[in-house]
């Protein structure tokens, strides 16, 4: 599935407003917790006390890997999410955000599909949207760029961001920042060199 036209621009802009919202610069991490507080949405664990306990054995011991978070809408117009409290910190930031850009995106409620890897929306375009904007808010583009610049490997990128290094590998290929670097590079020593 692809974007649809206009959405990557969208959702650079986006992120850098909700990054502002919370003071939050642009080559600093973000904190998706924060960010679910600023709008309202109150995070709940698998261990929190109103999950059935066998249901959440299943989810944090049989197959942790089915289950990463979910936004559970609430009458009237709220909603919830409910996160795996076992999985590694840094997913766990990635799994956040990407709930958020669902709810900063307003995407609807509907039908999900379930298979081996778990839940997932029905409705054309959405996860990949909210894999879109949860990744500018936790990388920016900007800051990807700054990054490549600096020519900070993956695993730096992934460090300073408190991102996984697939997240880090990903958000600087998309973003083209090395790219830009590179041929921002090549142009400043071909304007520098010295005629033979």
């Amino acid at each position: 599935m692809t974007l649809r036209r206009g959405f990557k621009k969208e959702a650079r802009e986006l992120a850098l407003e909700v990054r502002a919202e919370l003071g939050t610069e642009v080559f600093a991490p973000l904190d998706p917790w924060a960010l679910a507080e600023l709008y309202g949405i109150e995070v709940f664990d698998l261990s929190s006390p109103f999950l059935p306990e066998t249901s959440v054995r299943y989810l944090t011991e049989e197959r942790p890997h089915v289950f990463s978070a979910a936004l559970v809408p609430l009458e009237p117009s709220g909603a919830v999410i409910i996160e795996n409290h076992v999985h590694p910190l840094r997913r766990r930031r990635s799994t956040m955000a990407h709930e958020m850009a669902h709810v900063l995106l307003e995407h609807p409620f509907g039908p999900t599909l379930t298979d081996e890897n778990g839940c997932r929306s029905a409705v054309a375009g959405i996860e990949e949207e909210a894999t879109e904007l949860s990744g500018e808010l936790l990388i920016p583009t900007d800051a990807a760029r700054i990054a490549a610049f600096k020519g900070w490997s993956d695993q730096s990128v992934a460090n300073h961001f408190r991102v996984s290094v697939a997240m880090a590998t990903w958000r600087m290929n998309m973003s083209g920042a090395r790219r830009i670097a590179a041929r921002t590079r090549i142009k400043a020593e071909a304007r520098y060199a010295t005629p033979a």
